[in-house]
């Protein structure tokens, strides 16, 4: 299981749901309620010992770990990590951007572009006007505003509209806590 701390990142995004699909039309083992229970367990506590998800789901630890093994074998679940309050790491300003490309901006591009700011902590192509969508996080304003010109420059991106996030209505959901890796500097301080 993850390490004491850490929560369980569940995909399940349309490629998660493909690799799904695929799975249950494979003749694989297939994804039934026990999984589900056994998801759903992980997912409101990762720190549940596979002895607890047995008890709760009527099968033993080593079943439960074979199920676990088998889900993240399948993409199914994909990784542990720890939610980390943002202010702890310094994010006291958040946004979400909007960016419109010039012509038909493949996805793929928009994704080399986002790699290169580690403010951003999750993109995606969207429906509507815009083409796609981006949560930043950063120390202060200015800092925002470095990262908001840095992603400008780029040649395809015509213009974007930014959001500030004032607070979180739901404090226990994921855009509320960080789950993006930080490292620390041998300075000391929290780097980008």
């Amino acid at each position: 299981m993850g390490t004491p701390g850490h929560v369980l990142v569940v995909d399940v995004s349309a490629g998660c749901r493909a690799a799904y699909s695929a799975l249950m039309n494979s003749g694989a083992a297939p994804f039934d309620d026990l999984d589900r229970k056994i998801i759903t367990a992980l997912m409101a506590n990762a720190r549940t010992s596979f002895a607890e998800i047995g008890t709760s789901v009527g099968l033993s630890a080593t079943a439960v770990k074979r199920r676990v093994d088998r889900l993240r074998d399948t993409g199914v679940i994909t990784g542990f990590t720890a939610t980390v309050k943002p202010y702890a790491l310094g994010w006291r300003t958040e946004a979400y951007v909007e960016v419109y490309c010039e012509g038909a901006a493949p996805p793929r591009r928009l994704a080399e572009v986002v790699r290169n700011h580690p403010e951003i902590t999750a993109a995606m192509t969207v429906t509507g006007g815009a083409d796609a969508l981006l949560h930043v996080r950063a120390r202060d304003v200015e800092h925002f505003e470095e990262v908001l010109e840095r992603i400008r420059v780029e040649p395809f991106i015509r213009k974007t509209i930014s959001v500030m996030v004032l607070s979180h209505l739901i404090p226990e959901s994921p855009e509320a806590g960080a789950t993006q890796a930080i490292q620390e500097e041998d300075s000391g301080s929290w780097g980008w």
